[in-house]
C-alpha cells in the first residue's frame, strides 16, 4: 500500500464530484475541499451548493469557497492546511503560482481530453463536434499556463456515432476518477514522471454558448448532426419553426435536398430537413412549454405543426 497523502480537493460540478467520491474510497486523506461559491439556481433562484460541496458536507470535510485565490489571506489559509497534494478537477478558479507551489507535491489536474488536443473549457463537446475518433482524460502536473503542464497519465475511449456530450461526459468522469487515483498513488510512490506537451499540436476548446447552439441550416448535414450530439444535454441545439423556438436533441443524416431549413418530409420515423448539403432526420424535439419527446410521439399529437415546405430558421 502506498503512503497516505494529505489531499486538498478543488472542484465544482458533477464531473468533479465523481473524482472526489473515488478519492474518498482510498487510503488517502481528503483534508479540505475548495469549490465555487454557491450560485442561484432554479425558478426560485435559491442559492445552491455545488455537487462537490454537497458530497464534502456528507462526509464532514471542511469546505472553502473563496471568490479568488489571488489574495494573501486565501493563500495563507490554504498553506495552513499543510497538504501533500492538491487535486483539481473543473474547479473554475485560476490557481496562481503561489498556490501551485504550496503543496509538497504540487497540484495535479484531471482534464477531459487527450492533451495537448482540446485545452480549455469545453473539451468533451468540441471533440464530438469535430468528429474526433477518440477522447479521454489526461492527468497533468499543473503550471501557470492553461492546461499546459507535463502529462502524468492518459486514458482514452472511442467516441461512438451515438455518443452525446452527456454520455461522453459520464464515461470520462468514471475514467478520470480511476486515472486520478492511479496518479495519486504513483506520486505517493515517487514513480510518476511527467511528459512535456507538444504545444504545436494544441487546439483550444472554446466555452459553449447558446448562440453557437443555434442551427445554421446552410451547413452540411454531417456537421450539424455532430453539433446536435455534442450540445446535448447542454446548451441544446435550437431553431425556429412557425415563429416559435424548437429544441433539437436527436438527429440522423438522411438523403434529401432542398432549400436549407425546408421540411422535406414528416413521418413517425422523423422530420426530414434540408441542409446546405444533404439532410437531417430530426428524431427527438422539444416544443415550447413541452418536454423532450421522440418525434413519433409529436407526429401523432401535433402532425399539423410540421408542414412539408415550411422552413426552420
Amino acid at each position: 500500500m502506498t503512503d497516505s497523502l494529505r489531499i486538498i480537493f478543488a472542484g465544482t460540478p458533477e464531473f468533479a464530484a465523481e473524482h472526489l467520491k473515488a478519492l474518498l474510497g482510498t487510503n488517502h486523506q481528503v483534508i479540505a475541499v475548495y469549490t465555487q461559491p454557491d450560485r442561484p439556481s432554479g425558478r426560485g433562484q435559491k442559492l445552491m451548493p455545488s455537487p462537490v460541496k454537497q458530497l464534502a458536507l456528507q462526509h464532514e470535510i471542511p469546505v472553502y469557497q473563496p471568490q479568488t485565490l489571488r489574495d494573501s489571506d486565501a493563500q495563507a489559509q490554504l498553506a495552513a492546511l499543510n497538504a501533500d497534494l492538491m487535486v483539481v478537477v473543473a474547479y473554475g478558479l485560476i490557481l496562481p503560482q503561489a498556490v501551485l507551489d504550496t503543496p509538497r507535491l504540487g497540484c495535479i489536474n484531471s482534464h477531459a481530453s487527450l492533451l495537448p488536443r482540446w485545452r480549455g473549457a469545453a473539451p468533451i463537446q468540441r471533440a464530438i463536434e469535430a468528429g474526433d475518433a477518440e477522447s479521454g482524460v489526461t492527468v497533468m502536473q499543473m503550471e501557470a499556463g492553461l492546461d499546459t503542464g507535463p502529462m502524468l497519465l492518459k486514458v482514452s475511449t472511442p467516441i461512438s456515432a451515438e455518443d452525446t456530450g452527456g454520455s461522453l461526459h459520464d464515461r470520462l468522469a468514471r475514467l478520470g476518477a480511476d486515472a486520478v487515483i492511479e496518479a495519486v498513488d504513483g506520486l505517493a510512490a515517487g514513480s510518476l514522471v511527467g511528459e512535456i506537451q507538444d504545444d504545436s499540436l494544441a487546439t483550444y476548446a472554446h466555452k459553449l454558448n447558446k448562440e453557437q447552439a443555434r442551427i445554421d441550416w446552410t451547413r452540411p448535414a454531417d456537421e450539424l448532426q455532430r453539433l446536435i450530439r455534442a450540445f446535448n444535454p447542454t446548451p441544446i441545439c435550437h431553431s425556429t419553426l412557425n415563429e416559435a423556438p424548437i429544441k433539437v436533441l436527436g438527429a440522423e443524416c438522411c438523403a434529401g435536398q432542398g432549400a436549407p431549413g425546408m421540411i422535406l418530409d414528416a413521418s413517425k420515423h422523423g422530420l426530414s430537413v434540408a441542409c446546405g448539403s444533404g439532410a437531417l432526420l430530426l428524431t427527438r424535439l422539444q416544443l415550447p412549454g413541452g418536454k423532450a419527446l421522440n418525434f413519433a410521439d409529436l407526429y401523432n399529437s401535433r402532425r399539423e405543426y410540421f408542414t412539408v415546405g415550411a422552413v426552420l430558421v
